[in-house]
């Protein structure tokens, strides 16, 4: 991707001005508030629609740059990533000015564009609907850092279906299992 194919906007009005195909990066003037402190750090769990074993090991490291860049564009601060053919882990600190929904929508609405507009799949490129959203404190970084490494050597061992029932039960959220990702076809 070539500069003249990236465009900055800074409101939804200068859209129209924006040739077709080119790759649109919002721009945000936040005002951060006075006596505002936090420490938001969130693990995002997501995978390819009916979970396609469609991220290439060829590629995947450019798909990663590329995320790592939509967190950055949005001040957000990238940790870890890491993906398997079928599913992705991303480790962020979150600024809390942008909503978990919207950065991830962001994010799996760039990345698939980017996929798409790339070629790099045999058919067209889709992020499944929904995403898991776990939150950690600073002392549990290092854990989940190393949990998104070693991701090659864990799924080994468990498939992503019950590696992320397991994140939902460690997290005591409740879930409908007619909504929890489909088994790949």
């Amino acid at each position: 991707m070539s500069r003249r194919d990236i465009w900055s906007v800074e409101s939804k009005n200068q859209l129209a001005d924006v040739p077709m195909g080119r790759f649109v990066i919002f721009y945000h003037h936040f005002k951060k508030m006075p006596g505002t402190y936090t420490q938001l750090h969130i693990q995002f769990i997501f995978a390819t629609q009916y979970r396609s074993a469609f991220i290439n090991p060829l590629w995947k490291d450019r798909l990663h740059q590329f995320i790592t860049g939509i967190f950055q564009n949005n001040q957000h601060k990238m940790i870890q990533i890491n993906s398997m053919p079928d599913h992705i882990h991303i480790l962020i600190g979150l600024r809390p000015y942008q909503s978990v929904s919207s950065i991830i929508q962001n994010v799996k609405s760039e990345s698939t564009k980017w996929i798409n507009n790339q070629d790099l799949t045999p058919s067209k490129f889709a992020w499944q609907e929904g995403y898991g959203a776990f939150s950690y404190s600073k002392s549990q970084l290092y854990q989940v850092i190393r949990y998104i490494q070693q991701q090659e050597e864990h799924h080994f061992k468990k498939t992503f279906l019950k590696e992320y029932k397991d994140f939902l039960a460690s997290f005591e959220i409740e879930y409908d299992e007619r909504y929890i990702f489909k088994e790949p076809e």
